[in-house]
């Protein structure tokens, strides 16, 4: 059986170039724009936002990693259910993909790359999302995402920039996926390892239809740069200060215990590097850190709603199968940019 974790040292959202480097490279790079684009890639939003009309816009993204899981149909649903993510933390709705494919040719002539094309056509397929071509290449480490092109309404285009003081965070899936990817590796946390799994192939569709009913005054999706770092970026947008509860994050079961020993993946090192303004309280314990700036793959929605309709939002996330959702903080003051983490 072929283990595609082999071919890489970083899988998934974790092999992202770190958030300080990047943040460098986009200082020298000079616009591309035009009236019509409302949302680019200097806002540190999850995807492109072009205005058709007074009804319409585009949503467009792209996202591609190499393998976090060993079998390949689940490296493809995974891979298909994080780029479609992007999608709908814009509130949008994804309509159709393009294949981007960078493998080596004998894992292509074993079958291994249809196998990986045919999970992420199950996912698309679950979405509503048809398939309209692609491109590949031969690479020594196997790569794998879509870009998508989906709708949105203008005037309920959800981003990183709008949280208000007296709202309240929620988070729709559990943390912890970098960690559990690491312990699957050596053949340990079966319990916790299947979760992360099932996590990440899980669409956010039905996590965004429902809060669409919401007032949603920012959002954003939790991936490569960890909840702190995709955290940080809706504070400085923002202009606000957020309070995360470390104790009321929904995480995977011996997430806690795995990180205490020592199974971290390296971008969780250079996302605490990266991230600043992030304060930990000093009662919890150092392994919250790990956690807590673990880098994510296909990770849930991060949403910042009235505190007035809090708790109705989880209520009708939960009932509807979105089990993990939680109330996990609040923005708490205006200005400063900060995360404070507390117990």
């Amino acid at each position: 059986m072929v283990q595609l974790t082999k071919y890489a040292n970083k899988g998934g959202c974790a092999c992202k170039i770190g958030p300080h480097i990047l943040d460098q490279v986009l200082k020298q790079v000079r616009s591309v724009t035009n009236d019509n684009v409302m949302v680019d890639m200097t806002s540190s939003d999850d995807a492109g936002i072009y205005l058709i009309n007074d009804e319409m816009a585009l949503v467009q993204t792209l996202d591609f990693f190499s393998p976090i899981v060993d079998e390949p149909t689940l490296f493809g649903k995974i891979a298909a259910a994080n780029s479609l993510s992007d999608v709908y933390a814009m509130g949008g709705g994804p309509l159709t993909a393009m294949n981007i494919v960078a493998f080596p040719v004998p894992l292509v002539k074993e079958g291994v790359l249809a196998n990986v094309l045919n999970g992420a056509g199950d996912v698309l397929r679950e979405a509503g999302v048809a398939v309209v071509g692609g491109h590949s290449i031969e690479n020594e480490v196997p790569l794998f995402g879509l870009s998508v092109t989906g709708t949105v309404n203008p005037k309920g285009v959800w981003k990183n920039v709008g949280a208000q003081v007296g709202d309240v965070l929620v988070l729709t899936k559990p943390i912890g996926t970098g960690i559990m990817s690491t312990a699957m590796k050596g053949d340990i946390f079966h319990q916790g390892g299947q979760e992360a799994i099932e996590s990440m192939c899980a669409l956010n569709k039905l996590a965004c239809e429902i809060a669409r009913d919401f007032t949603i005054h920012s959002a954003t999706d939790v991936t490569g740069f960890s909840l702190m770092g995709h955290g940080s970026e809706m504070a400085r947008g923002s202009d606000v200060t957020l309070e995360i509860h470390a104790e009321g994050l929904p995480l995977f079961t011996d997430v806690i215990e795995a990180a205490s020993m020592g199974l971290v993946p390296a971008a969780t090192y250079g996302n605490r590097k990266a991230i600043s303004g992030v304060h930990i309280d000093a009662s919890l314990e150092a392994v919250w850190s790990d956690i807590l700036f673990d880098p994510q793959t296909s990770g849930g929605l991060l949403l910042s709603v009235p505190e007035s309709e809090g708790i109705a939002l989880v209520d009708a996330l939960q009932q509807a199968g979105v089990k993990a959702a939680r109330i996990i903080g609040r923005v708490v003051e205006q200005g400063a940019h900060q995360i404070r983490v507390v117990r």
